[in-house]
């Protein structure tokens, strides 16, 4: 249904074969609606096998920060203070997202995608790898946070030009009827990398036990990356230029400025503005306070055990992953829009008392070690768990969380392709999804921590002391609430469009 939008320009983006050529020949008369199967899927494999590493290498770090925060911040500091920094360096990833989304959207839209998410996948396996390998604060010093901290931001740098090279060349073969079911794989891959994350660490704890995995043991997960990125780089070599690429360079068509043609135009400067505070910000938030912070709050404020808060997250993320492909097909029938607006006004509305649920099933706190005085006459706290843990309960809640998820996230990788003109596509997708991702939904599990320690030590009967466990979440519910009245008025509900006009 091509009358959502007007027709976008053939241009495509770089790194084709030279005019004449044969393989440039062939991109020129590439048709995206009469591409076989076996060729979308063979693009969608590819891409996603490496867009799924390099999630599990983003944040495989995020899911180990309690234990991660003494080894960077040393173990005599509170420990309240060593996970605010180590989910600090975390979020130091995040920030540079967006100026990753700038450097490699750029390359993209001048080079190719293919050498672009090659490049990217390279850089993000081989700073987690050498993750793995650095010393502590207790032999290094501050040297270990700092280059970790370099590590992480190299990270964020790579991550920023993955997705929208992924997302894009799946999208430039994807039939126009089509391109939300087939891009929604694309969006499943964030998920696959968090439970590969989760799944790894869990089993590498469970075969070398707790106190070997605490004090050495948690570098493996990092370590393992190096040979999953290998696998991953072999597998991409295989791939081709994309055809809307090849044949915009074998016309000429590809912009040779794309910053300037993304944020200095002001009809695309404007869409760009839509597509972040009208339909990304708010999803980020949703995204990361729904798998990710949930997930922090069953470790640390609930005080699960590992194994049973990774199988509730896990199993609920399993069963809601179909739900990314039903809810991205369902775009191409009944538009983007409805859907993602839908999935945010939940998420603004229901996550505070689905966080309230998981905190009653989550049964009461039981003192496992007293507290104590070390050697050195220092205070030891107590080691408290819950014990008794409705895992059923808790997996349906959480479900319901990352079933707003479902709906925000599967159908917004067609919403951007379609939103903006093939010769700045790459660019301009990149900058918004990753400002509203990595900033405002990266830091979900930074400022809900730090806002609900500040809430602890306030005096007793406030609002804030009473709720202080969940008033952080205030920041994205707000945040989504915002981003739903300003895509209501300003989304336009696009899809079908024919991209190779």
């Amino acid at each position: 249904m091509n009358q959502h939008l007007p027709q976008r320009d053939a241009a495509a983006y770089a790194g084709a074969a030279p005019v004449g050529s044969p393989a440039a020949d062939e991109a020129v008369t590439h048709d995206n609606n009469a591409v076989s199967s076996s060729k979308i899927w063979q693009v969608i494999t590819a891409s996603s096998v490496g867009t799924v590493i390099e999630w599990y290498d983003f944040y495989i770090f995020g899911s180990l920060a309690a234990i991660i925060g003494p080894v960077l911040f040393g173990a005599t500091g509170k420990l309240e203070d060593s996970l605010l920094g180590a989910l600090a360096v975390f979020g130091a990833g995040f920030v540079v997202r967006p100026f990753g989304a700038l450097f490699f959207g750029r390359i993209g839209d001048m080079i190719g995608r293919k050498y672009t998410f090659l490049v990217t996948l390279l850089i993000m396996g081989g700073a987690t790898f050498v993750t793995g390998l650095v010393p502590g604060y207790d032999k290094i010093g501050i040297a270990a946070p700092l280059i970790v901290v370099v590590l992480r931001l190299l990270q964020g740098l790579a991550l920023g030009g993955e997705y929208g090279g992924a997302a894009t060349y799946v999208a430039e073969h994807a039939p126009d009827k089509k391109r939300g079911y087939f891009t929604s794989f694309i969006q499943i891959t964030a998920t696959g990398g968090l439970i590969l994350s989760i799944s790894v660490i869990v089993i590498t704890r469970k075969i070398l036990g707790e106190e070997a995995f605490k004090e050495w043991g948690w570098r493996v997960p990092f370590l393992l990356s190096g040979l999953l990125v290998i696998a991953s780089y072999y597998i991409r070599r295989k791939l081709h230029e994309s055809p809307l690429f090849a044949k915009a360079k074998a016309a000429g068509t590809t912009s040779t400025n794309p910053l300037r043609d993304s944020f200095v135009n002001p009809v695309n400067r404007r869409l760009v503005l839509i597509a972040l505070f009208g339909v990304t910000m708010g999803q980020g938030v949703i995204f990361y306070t729904s798998q990710f912070q949930a997930y922090s709050f069953m470790n640390n404020t609930l005080k699960i055990d590992l194994v049973d808060s990774s199988t509730i997250l896990v199993v609920a993320m399993l069963l809601a992953t179909p739900l990314f492909v039903y809810f991205g097909s369902l775009s191409d029938r009944i538009g983007r829009k409805r859907i993602i607006m839908t999935g945010m006004i939940c998420g603004a509305l229901f996550t505070i008392p689905l966080f309230y649920g998981i905190k009653a099933f989550a049964g009461p706190l039981t003192e496992i070690t007293p507290a104590t005085v070390d050697a050195a006459g220092k205070a030891v706290p107590a080691v408290m768990k819950a014990l008794t843990p409705n895992i059923p309960a808790m997996i349906a809640l959480t479900f319901i969380l990352v079933l707003f998820v479902t709906m925000v996230y599967g159908p917004i990788a067609a919403y951007l392709v379609e939103l903006f003109p093939t010769k700045v596509r790459y660019t301009s997708l990149s900058v918004p999804y990753h400002i509203g991702n990595g900033v405002f939904g990266g830091f979900v599990p930074l400022v809900a921590t730090w806002i609900g320690v500040w809430a602890a030590t306030q005096p007793e009967g406030t609002f804030a002391k009473d709720h202080s466990s969940l008033i952080g979440l205030a920041y994205p519910v707000l945040v989504a609430f915002v981003c739903f009245v300003i895509g209501v008025i300003y989304m336009r509900d696009v899809r079908n469009v024919r991209i190779m006009d």
